[in-house]
């Protein structure tokens, strides 16, 4: 069985009694919907840290490949028909 933790957050009251009502409608547990919605969002927002990861990787300029490897990638786009 997963070990899981507990929280307490605010949420405006308006926001609570849709989360709720959408709850109940789909019967599931408030903190089912609060997981299954935190799970969603990160998912989403994902992309944004592996961006930022790959940025900070390449952000030495100019990049330090090897000549050969550089000759190489510039030959195949010559064989792309479009891009």
């Amino acid at each position: 069985m997963e070990t899981v933790k507990k929280t307490a957050i605010s949420v405006p009251n308006q926001l609570f009694e849709i989360a709720e009502q959408f709850a109940r409608q789909r019967k599931m547990s408030r903190s089912e919907l609060y997981s299954r919605a935190i799970a969603e969002y990160l998912a989403a927002h994902r992309q944004e840290s592996i961006t930022a990861a790959l940025d900070a990787v390449y952000a030495d300029e100019p990049a330090q490949l090897d000549e050969v490897v550089q000759q190489l990638q510039a030959a195949s786009l010559l064989q792309e028909d479009k891009w």
